[in-house]
């Protein structure tokens, strides 16, 4: 059961990347730029399934979320998050936002390995 979803912080709504960090068993952190899109009050990220910050979702879905540049340089204060893994059946609600937000995720998507879509929200 996931908690219910709180408002996406002013400071990350309307970003073109967010750092998203995860955490490793022993709790050192990684931080990851990526595309996002906005829905509601979640996030998306299309990402890989053989992909480090999939694994370490899986293993810890308490996530940090700040805005950064496209090179990951974070830019503004980090917030809490949950992220998990989206069921195959909801992968083509996820990809909407992420597809109106960026022209390259449209133009590139027969050829994406992205065969995973993450959600993330912040708990009230």
């Amino acid at each position: 059961m996931f908690p219910m979803p709180g408002e996406i912080p002013a400071a990350i709504r309307g970003q073109k990347y967010i750092s998203l960090t995860t955490f490793r068993k022993s709790g050192e952190t990684v931080a990851t730029p990526v595309w996002f899109g906005e829905d509601g009050n979640k996030l998306y990220v299309m990402t890989r399934s053989d992909m480090g910050k999939t694994k370490r979702i899986r293993n810890n879905p308490q996530v940090l979320v700040a805005p950064c540049t496209m090179r990951g340089k974070v830019t503004g204060a980090e917030y809490p998050a949950v992220a998990h893994i989206l069921p195959p059946e909801e992968h083509a609600h996820a990809r909407q936002p992420i597809n109106r937000k960026y022209l390259m995720a449209r133009l590139t998507q027969p050829w994406s390995k992205a065969d995973i879509y993450l959600e993330i929200i912040f708990p009230l």
